[in-house]
């Protein structure tokens, strides 16, 4: 990618960083856990600001978090901090509030997990020059396995037909303006969106998806940690 001219828009990075992580069952937030001595979410901010597109990243994290001090970022990029809130949703409307107070509105954000650690410059280049051509996009990878539809005592009601299905990744990018303003509405209506191309799709858009990589996985369980070890070992960033 070449450099920008002054007059170009700018990409920021949005992560959301505020979860607790109550299904991994650890003493810390899953973001702090460690992989190879390093914690998950330092390898997700080192891809996002190393990353020559990116102009800086806001952060939403949890109010009460002490883990963050231990936490060692060498960029010479602006990270700024803001308060998380209850649901993701709200952690990231209130890192777009901050960014629209200092930024273009026309400005790309790039909203990732803080628990994806996996994230390579590659995707991130596919999403950039496919998903700016378009009202914005999210990574994402066709579904492989059978489909079932559960019923309320989880016995199988229906096989879903998986040839349109994708898994939804992240980052998911999109217009500052434009996404502050989806989220606005959706938590306005109560819809506590798990996603951003959610909050778009709620305000009538129909954004991209952009295939990424398999190994963008986003840890969850503890078996995620060994995976997201090997994963690690294989990428060249």
């Amino acid at each position: 990618m070449t450099e920008k001219s002054l007059t170009e828009n700018k990409y920021w990075a949005v992560v959301p960083s505020a979860g607790v992580g109550q299904r991994m069952g650890a003493a810390v937030p899953k973001q702090y856990l460690e992989i190879n001595n390093q914690a998950v979410i330092e390898y997700t901010l080192d891809c996002l600001l190393t990353h020559s597109e990116i102009d800086g990243l806001v952060m939403a994290m949890h109010p009460d978090d002490h883990c963050w001090a231990e936490i060692t970022v060498s960029a010479e990029k602006p990270l700024s901090i803001v308060n998380g809130g209850e649901e993701r949703c709200h952690s990231v409307l209130n890192a777009l509030s901050y960014l629209l107070q200092h930024v273009d509105a026309n400005d790309w954000v790039l909203v990732h997990d803080a628990a994806r650690p996996c994230l390579t410059h590659e995707d991130i280049d596919q999403l950039i020059d496919q998903a700016s051509k378009d009202i914005g996009g999210i990574l994402a990878v066709p579904v492989n396995d059978t489909m079932k539809m559960a019923d309320m005592e989880h016995h199988i009601s229906a096989t879903v037909d998986r040839d349109r299905l994708w898994r939804a990744l992240t980052p998911q990018m999109f217009r500052l303006g434009k996404l502050h303003e989806a989220l606005t509405q959706a938590l306005a209506q109560n819809a506590l969106v798990t996603d951003e191309a959610s909050a778009m799709e709620l305000a009538g858009y129909k954004p991209l998806l952009v295939k990424g990589r398999t190994d963008n996985i986003k840890i969850t369980c503890p078996e995620d940690l060994l995976l997201a070890e090997f994963y690690l070992q294989q990428l060249k960033r």
